[in-house]
């Protein structure tokens, strides 16, 4: 049949190739399809090269290397099963569409869905969305269910810019925001009324790490829900993710769980990302329809590094845990050192519900140095870092250990009383990474003993000449 379908495999012209001039004419046009072999020679080369891909991957990328944002669907019949698909999850409330087939890298990608469903069984979930960092999955669940005129209870120690937009949300919406001790569970029932939409903590809590009671917060979340239909329950895990826990916490009952996967889940200090899980498919859709109007899903190279790390990101992450508690355990018993707060501590406010509801504590490590105030804090965290194998840097879980000052890196613009209010004041935060934990510890030690003889204007050379050495601009 002469008007059959043509294609990239057709030929690659030469003398008895037709002249395309047939096709340009308007008045009229031959019956067949213009041929790829009448067609010029970047024409011919693109299209031959991007079919090449597409048989190579089994999937019809445009590109002749590399996944695209799109991919070639054929026709629209593929578009009407993609949208029938998602009217249908929509409907029955079965699943999410975010686990939808590739059909643009907006809404998700052949290599996040293969992360997705990695994730999904790791926080044994009914409906997963991958994110391009932690703060976009958090702020996509407080925007799904804040609602005007809606209130939150929010934890004391959850990450300042998690406050901080839930109160701008609250305050546009015309609701309002009810903040609570970790750990005051008289003071989290009293503060749940009829317009409470959802309360927010985090496990562990930095740089504190508090650890959430996961027996009691989900029942009196559950209670509070005869006062308030509908009340969610939300904790970011990125700190004892999913591996340190006895069982997922969905398990537990908590409802939604965000999580920043740049952490433990990358490991490497190299791609941001976050989740969302929950199986409240309805609450999955509606955050999918959020990301599907303004953006916020993980591309496919940051999905690709981490699912290919993924298998080994456990041991890794058991390991900067394991170091955490040998480190935890020296500056506890030293003496220049006054407070240590560490979930492997038998002094953790917590302890109990570690014990039961924990198997791993975590790799991050803050401390106070006896007699410190704010700004010899800052100056000992300074010291440390000349000692080159703990680094300042900010972030936590990947291959070296990091330290910083608290306020300077995430309190800078909180008020004093505030700060001390929240229990941030004068730390020091660790996060321990993959170096022998011995190696930490002299460092630690020398520093202790040490950081007093060292002068500010001492430091500051000291980075002039580090940065000269890696060739790097001063600061």
């Amino acid at each position: 049949m002469s008007a059959g379908p043509g294609g990239a495999g057709e030929g690659a012209g030469g003398a008895g190739a037709p002249e395309i001039a047939a096709w340009l004419d308007a008045a009229a046009c031959p019956a067949e399809r213009p041929p790829l072999a009448a067609m010029a020679a970047t024409t011919r080369e693109l299209h031959a090269a991007i079919d090449a891909h597409a048989r190579r991957a089994g999937v019809p990328y445009l590109h002749p290397s590399d996944p695209t944002v799109q991919l070639d669907l054929l026709g629209s019949a593929r578009v009407v099963a993609w949208q029938e698909g998602k009217g249908e999850l929509m409907f029955l409330g079965e699943g999410c569409w975010s686990e939808l087939p590739h059909l643009y890298a907006r809404y998700g990608t052949t290599l996040t869905g293969r992360l997705l469903a990695r994730l999904r069984e790791l926080e044994q979930a009914q409906a997963v969305l991958l994110c391009d960092s932690g703060m976009q999955a958090t702020a996509l669940v407080l925007d799904a269910l804040m609602a005007p005129g809606g209130h939150a209870v929010l934890m004391r120690q959850v990450y300042n810019k998690t406050r901080v937009y839930l109160e701008w949300l609250a305050q546009r919406l015309g609701g309002a925001v009810t903040i609570v001790d970790d750990g005051d569970h008289a003071a989290l029932a009293a503060a749940i009324r009829a317009e409470t939409r959802l309360v927010y903590a985090e496990t562990y809590t930095n740089p504190l790490m508090r650890a959430q009671d996961l027996g009691a917060l989900p029942r009196l979340v559950a209670e509070g829900r005869r006062r308030a239909p509908g009340l969610k329950l939300v904790i970011d895990s990125t700190i004892a993710t999913p591996w340190g826990l006895r069982r997922p916490l969905l398990d537990a009952g908590v409802d939604v769980v965000v999580a920043s996967g740049t952490k433990a889940l990358g490991g490497q200090d190299r791609d941001l990302s976050g989740y969302v899980a929950t199986r409240d498919p309805s609450l999955g859709n509606a955050v999918m329809d959020l990301v599907a109007m303004r953006g916020g899903i993980l591309d496919w190279r940051r999905a690709a590094a981490i699912a290919e790390g993924l298998d080994a990101a456990p041991a890794a992450h058991a390991r900067r845990c394991d170091g955490a508690t040998r480190v935890a355990a020296f500056l506890a018993a030293h003496p220049k050192v006054s407070e240590v707060f560490h979930p492997s501590l038998a002094s953790h406010p917590d302890a109990a519900a570690i014990a039961r509801d924990y198997v791993r504590p975590g790799s991050i490590v803050s401390f106070r140095v006896a007699g410190a105030d704010e700004e010899r804090t800052r100056h000992v965290a300074d010291v440390l870092a000349t000692c080159v194998v703990v680094r300042y840097a900010l972030s936590f879980d990947g291959l070296t250990t990091k330290v910083n000052h608290h306020k300077t890196v995430s309190e800078y613009f909180t008020p004093a009383d505030q700060l001390a209010r929240n229990g941030f004041d004068r730390l020091i935060r660790l996060a321990v990474g993959l170096e022998d934990p011995d190696d930490l510890i002299a460092a630690l030690n020398w520093t202790l003993h040490h950081a007093d003889a060292v002068t500010a204007a001492d430091v500051a050379a000291w980075q002039r000449t580090r940065a000269a050495d890696l060739g790097l601009p001063p600061a």
